[in-house]
């Protein structure tokens, strides 16, 4: 796969089609379009491709014109493919051709939505897992079998090969995809500037099935999340969030499944391995304290949680991130 380089900007593509919804595109280019002097490192050379140098008709009652073609999405370093003109219709031979180029070359190679059909259609998701849009999960998995589709998931990290489920799940696998390449701080600085959550782990629920939560109980979940990110080094159980919150465990568990998409002691782990990241590029303290210092109880379990969340090791991590 080829890393960005410390020296020179990375060469990234992102296809633009007929037809296509603006969003997604314009999450691309806001993240990696945007020039960034103020991080004081190379940042990411976006070209905007497409299979036409023709006018593209877009949703909402516009056209767009790509400068660039499918040659230079082929010979780009992360390729980002934001969705497909339509799931039940074919992906046209040049485009799986320029995708599989690619791929072949190294490039790393990133759906958001839809865009999952067009890597499926190259084979670069066989034997994968992946996921996509939740309501074209079934659809996805009926027409390539040999994917493991996950519609439960905000984004799937395979390494070479990324996959997101809907839009906003794009703008948090783009997000993610920051944090891999200049760690945990410029990633942060990213979502500040765009206003949104710096990190959701790819593992939470696409949606929840239910009712609205009343205002006051989003007010008493929020409440509670505030006391642990104050409390993260003390331990922290489902009753202490409950009574913070005023409400009884069971309660609460059920209010915050459906504000968050995940259990509480699950959001908690979360936010240590992240509150843990800064301290592992920017400090030499071993990794047995950064974890107490962080709320676990023992660096085994600091370990284990840290690796599921992050498919790497702390030390790994460091070494990798560190200054």
């Amino acid at each position: 796969m080829l890393l960005p380089s410390p020296t020179r900007p990375h060469r990234m593509a992102v296809l633009a089609f007929d037809g296509m919804a603006p969003f997604e595109l314009g999450c691309v280019v806001e993240i990696f379009g945007l020039p960034r002097p103020e991080l004081e490192l190379p940042w990411y050379d976006l070209k905007v491709c497409a299979e036409t140098p023709e006018p593209l008709r877009v949703v909402g009652g516009f056209t767009m014109r790509a400068d660039h073609g499918l040659d230079v999405l082929a010979g780009a370093e992360t390729v980002i493919v934001p969705g497909v003109a339509d799931v039940r219709g074919p992906v046209s031979g040049p485009l799986v051709s320029a995708l599989r180029e690619a791929h072949g070359r190294g490039a790393r190679m990133v759906s958001i939505c839809s865009g999952a059909f067009a890597l499926a259609a190259a084979g670069l998701l066989d034997g994968r897992a992946a996921t996509t849009h939740w309501k074209y999960a079934e659809l996805l998995q009926e027409r390539h079998p040999e994917i493991r589709v996950n519609p439960s998931v905000l984004y799937v990290d395979d390494g070479d090969v990324l996959t997101s489920a809907g839009s906003a799940a794009g703008l948090d696998l783009l997000i993610h995809l920051v944090r891999r390449d200049h760690g945990p701080g410029v990633a942060n600085t990213v979502a500040r500037r765009l206003v949104v959550p710096p990190h959701r782990e790819g593992g939470q629920a696409q949606f929840i099935e239910a009712a609205v939560t009343p205002v006051e109980d989003d007010d008493a979940v929020a409440r509670a999340m505030a006391w642990a990110l104050d409390h993260l080094t003390d331990p922290i159980t489902v009753a202490d969030l409950a009574g913070v919150a005023h409400m009884s465990e069971r309660t609460f568990i059920r209010h915050f499944k459906r504000q968050t998409g995940t259990s509480p002691l699950r959001w908690v782990i979360s936010q240590r391995v992240a509150a843990s990241l800064p301290m592992l590029e920017s400090t030499a303290a071993p990794v047995e304290e950064i974890g107490a210092a962080v709320g676990f109880e023992s660096p085994v379990t600091f370990r284990h949680h840290f690796t599921r969340a992050m498919r790497t090791s702390p030390s790994a991590y460091r070494k990798a991130f560190s200054a």
